[in-house]
Parts: structure tokens; sequence; C-alpha cells
């Protein structure tokens, strides 16, 4: 029987105490002493949230398929466990073995937002690791971070040893096969890191030097030694056929955020929002197969016991073979009375028809993202949605029995005027008037229709990183602008407003676009105390606010100015592939609301066909231009 790292006295004394005991249904069982290396998968937030989590599952699985790797879990103890560990200084520990993290060999941080930057220095000091890499010796494990955040690492450079920039399927294996050979050939850290940099995708912050100019950006951005490469390849699975995907997931006991099977059906995006970095970095797109995704979808089932699946895409309605899969699920699913959910669809014929057979008992509510009230700034984004499709989908799903709908927009887009945040008000009311035009015998009361806003935020590799971002106080104006415009509608009673908060847009800004200056920023921030910062009941503005006057940090300077076409960003040494003349093009593109064709349609030369994979090559193929 395993020893647990907490007490019973504590584990009643903390909230869930079945976030830290492991032992969960599917975990890897192996003997510590019989494999070569020891990796710990790190997701800096609570249990529920990192558990919810693909990627993780897909590494964990991979790794743990290896006969010399045991990889083990751990994820940010909540506060009052985080209290309690200070007080009687016991180390943060995986919750396979329950063994101090400071024991393996790596420790691997998925980073998938910005407002977790503070998480991952708790892991690291309630897990006695220095939190400078400067500062590590070969007593501590290797601390390397992946995930989206990994596209502009910097502001957490000083904290790492390693950043892998890419999909995590297709560089590991060399990696701790080089970290065998150094610890068996005796050699130093440093040389091993100076090796390590030279595996395609995985970028070392201490091999390279920045240098600044007197208006503060970057003059040049350069490799101290040879081993390093000016630029760093994002790693991309270029065969979906012949991949690593779970088979036994791992099962918490307590609800988790995905409390489901997660069935990922393609990676990538054709869209082309020009606000969305995942529709960038993630490019090409690359369906997996129809059959292997049938055949995965039972086995995971078997293997879970979940009474629910869903289907992951960024765009799953541009899956080419989604209906013969769908209909395939329905049939199976209805026999082991399994629930399906399918995130990420057009509302249109297919989808309703769809929805209407998986929700026979319950119509929940659908969920439309025009991300913009007028057609103008619908093409500015390049969202590729009209209105009348928007409201005719509405139409639609009524016809069929709903009757809350859920719209998502953005505040602060470049070029936003006031008739733009007013036309998000009456795109709401002319979907719930849309409600009113069925027969009184086919409503069930009052339509609700939820209007939801967040606050546009630039990130790196999108056509809008050279753009502006608005400050708290626009933020904060616009919200109550559209709030008042909500309340003007005449179908006002059928309309709810929600809105994401302002400050902690403002500071997700700073550091999405953010450079090496503002790691002192994030430690200061964390010794005064600032922890998940992605939960409002946690989030402290105030002390952010005056840990960035203290540190001279210029909110100016970082979100609020236009950025000039050829500056150097932090984050020009990564390759994604898709270029940054495309990326510039699609900026002025958006400035005139010239809309640009998605994939499917006509390939616009993004610079994604160097990988070789997925509708790219389909396209050279059939003959149409890359």
């Amino acid at each position: 029987m395993r020893k647990l790292a907490l007490r019973d006295d504590i584990l009643m004394r903390v909230e869930k105490p079945a976030r830290y005991i492991g032992g969960e249904l599917n975990m890897a069982k192996k003997d510590p002493a019989s494999v070569d290396v020891r990796f710990c998968m790190c997701f800096p937030d609570v249990y529920e949230i990192g558990m919810s989590h693909l990627g993780i599952q897909i590494l964990y699985d991979m790794f743990n398929s290896w006969e010399d790797t045991y990889c083990e879990r751990v994820y940010s103890p909540w506060p009052d466990l985080d209290r309690i560990m200070r007080e009687e200084k016991i180390p943060l520990f995986a919750l396979e073995t329950q063994d101090p993290v400071r024991d393996f060999d790596f420790l691997g941080i998925t980073i998938q937002y910005e407002m977790c930057y503070t998480n991952i220095l708790q892991i690291l000091d309630l897990s006695g690791i220095p939190l400078r890499g400067e500062d590590r010796s070969w007593g501590d494990p290797i601390v390397i971070g992946g995930g989206p955040c990994t596209y502009n690492p910097e502001p957490l450079a000083p904290f790492f040893d390693i950043f892998y920039i890419g999909e995590g399927e297709t560089s590991y294996r060399e990696l701790l096969n080089l970290y065998k050979r150094s610890r068996t050939e005796g050699e130093s850290r440093r040389d091993f890191l100076r090796k390590a940099a030279r595996i395609p995708g995985l970028y070392v912050p201490s091999l390279y030097d920045v240098t600044y100019r007197e208006d503060g950006t970057i003059a040049a951005m350069e490799p101290n030694c040879g081993e390093a490469p000016e630029r760093v390849k994002k790693q991309v699975v270029t065969d979906m056929e012949d991949t690593y995907y779970p088979s036994k997931p791992l099962v918490p006991y307590i609800r988790a955020t995905q409390d489901r099977v997660v069935l990922e059906i393609q990676r990538g995006c054709v869209r082309g929002c020009r606000f969305c970095q995942a529709g960038m970095i993630y490019r090409p797109i690359r369906p997996r197969n129809v059959e292997f995704l049938k055949k995965q979808a039972l086995t995971m089932l078997d293997n879970t016991g979940y009474d629910e699946i869903t289907l992951s895409s960024l765009s799953s309605s541009d899956y080419e073979e989604l209906p013969e899969l769908v209909y395939y699920l329905i049939d199976e699913c209805r026999k082991r009375k399994v629930n399906i959910a399918l995130p990420s669809l057009r509302i249109d014929a297919f989808s309703l028809d769809v929805m209407s057979k998986v929700q026979d008992v319950k119509k929940t509510s659908l969920t439309f993202a025009p991300e913009a009230g007028s057609q103008r700034m619908r093409d500015v984004i390049n969202k590729g949605l009209t209105e009348e499709a928007i409201v005719q989908g509405a139409w639609e799903a009524f016809q069929g029995g709903w009757s809350r709908v859920k719209l998502y927009f953005m505040l602060g887009l470049p070029g936003e005027e006031d008739e733009d945040i007013a036309a998000i008000a009456a795109l709401a009311n002319k979907i719930a008037a849309a409600y009113f035009e069925l027969p009184k015998e086919q409503r069930s009361g009052r339509p609700e229709i939820t209007a939801s806003t967040s606050f546009f935020v630039p990130k790196p590799f999108t056509p809008f990183q050279w753009a502006p971002m608005g400050t708290a106080e626009y933020f904060e104006q616009r919200r109550r602008f559209l709030k008042e415009k909500m309340g003007e509608q005449l179908n006002r009673r059928s309309l709810r407003y929600t809105c994401h908060d302002a400050a902690t847009s403002e500071l997700e800004g700073i550091f999405a676009r953010g450079d090496r200056r503002l790691a002192p920023v994030i430690e200061r921030a964390y010794r005064k105390g600032c922890l998940f910062d992605a939960w409002t009941d946690y989030f402290r503005p105030d002390v952010w606010d005056e840990t960035l006057v203290e540190c001279r940090v210029d909110k100016n300077f970082y979100n609020y100015r236009e950025r000039d076409p050829d500056e150097i960003f932090p984050w020009d040494f990564i390759d994604i592939g898709v270029s940054r003349q495309f990326l510039r093009r699609e900026y002025e593109r958006a400035r005139q609301g010239i809309t640009t064709p998605n994939c499917m349609e006509q390939c616009s030369g993004c610079g994604a066909a160097v990988f070789g994979a997925g509708i790219c090559t389909r396209d050279r193929k059939e003959g149409h231009e890359t």
C-alpha cells in the first residue's frame, strides 16, 4: 500500500482531499527503481482543471508506454493546503508515488494561459527547486515548459531550463535519450542544455542574449553559443494516423471540469480568424482517420466508465467525415446510454439534426460565437459569419425545440466603433424576436438569450499582434455602454448580459506580448502573495498594479501602442511555419475590412505548407495554389 505524503489530519482539514491522494482509475504504476528517467508532469492550476487537459493525458500515456520512463503528475495545491505545506515544511509531491517533485529528473509544466504564471513559481517554490534556472544544479529537475504560452515564453524565460515549442509527441524521446547519456557520461548540466538546444523544437533561454534600444524595443536576440539555433522551429505531428492517444485515460475520484471522454478528431483550423492564436499556431489542419476514431471512442468508454464523450477540435464542423463519425457514435452511445457533446459546431441543418438526436430528452442551450455584433467588424476579424446565417440558425434551433442561446462576443477589437457595440444588443434582440415568430403552442415560455463578452487581447502570431489593446478604463466604458443598449431592446426581458473582468484582461495582455524584463514582476507579485490569478476570488489587481509601478513597467509600452511593422518581437525567434509576411498582410486586410477565404476554399499562402501535412498536401495534389 502506498504511503501518502499528507497525514490523515491534514487531509481532513483541506477542501477535496481527493486532489492529493492519487490512485485514480488507469493511473500508471511502476517501480521507480526500475526506470532510468522520472518525469513529473505539471498543470499549474487546481486538480479539477488540470485533470481535464487532454495534452497531459496524451503525454502521460506516451511517456509511460516507454519502459525506461515513469511519468507522474502534480497540480497546484489549493490555497488551504498551500498554507499548511508552508507552515509544516512539507515538500510538494507527485500523485503516483507521493515522492517529492524535487527527486525527479524532469518537471514538465504545461502553460495554457498567462494568468497561471505565479502558480508556476508556487510549484517550484513548494518543491524546493530554485526559481531561476541559473541557480539550479544536477540536484534539481530539468524544468521544461510546453503549451500555447511557449509561443512567447520570454516573460518566464529565467524560470525555465527548456521550452518545448510545438506538439509533444515528436522530440521528447530524443531529449530523454540525451539526458540518459549526459548523466552516464558525467557531463555538466550546462553541457546537457547546450546539446539539448540542438534538438528540433527545444528552446534553451539561457543560451540567448537580448539587447534593447533606447525606446525599449528589442534591438537583437542572439545565441551566445554555437549549439543554439537562431530560430526554433515548432514541432508538428505530420501523420495523425500513427500517433499516441490514450486508450485508458485517467479517471478522477472527484468531478473534473471535463468529466468525460475526450476524442480529438483533428488538429488545426482552416478559418483564419485574425484574433485567434490557436488558429495560426496549430496550422496546418490535420484530421484523424474516422475508423481510428470510432474504435478509440468505444475503447475509451469501455476503459473509463464515463457516460459522456465530447468531440474535440477548434472547428468540428470542418472535419469532413463528421457525419459518418457522429451518426455512428449516436447509434453506439444510445446502446450504452452515453451522452455526446459536440462543441465548436456551426449551427446548420446537419448540426441541429445531430443535436436533436443527442438531446432527445432535454434541450440544453446552443452556443453561437459571432465575436462581433456588426458585419463590418466580423469582416475585420475575418469571422466568415453573416447576420443572416446567425439568425437563421437560431430560428431553426427554436423550431427544433431549443429556447436558450448563448452568444459570445469580444469588446475592444481593432477599429471598433460605438455602432459596432450597439449591434451586439441589436443582434441579441433579433434572435429573441425570431423565437416569438413561432406559433404560441410551440413556445415554452420566454427565450433566454445570453450575450457574453470578453475583452480583446492581442496575441503573438496573429495578424493583430501589431494592434494596440484597450485600457481597463476603456473596456469598462464599453461594458457599460453595451449594458445600456441591452436594456433598450424591445425584447430586453429575454436578454441577459455577462462580461469578463477588465483588469485580468489588461494583465493578460502585458504578459502575452511581454519580454524577459517582466520576470521580476511575476516573481515580486508571487512573493507578495499573488496566486491563482485566473480565479476571480483570488485575483488581486491592487497588488499587481503596485508591483507594476515598483518594477517601472509601462503599460502603454506593452499594451496600448501600435507596433511598428518592422519591430522585433520577443517571439520572433520561433518559426511556426505561418510567415510574418502573411500575418502582416492579414493585418492590412483587416484595416480595409477585406475578408480572406478559408483554407478549404482557397490557399492563401500562409506558409504552413512547409510542414508537408494535412490540407496543405492535399491542395498540392489537387493543384491548388500553395
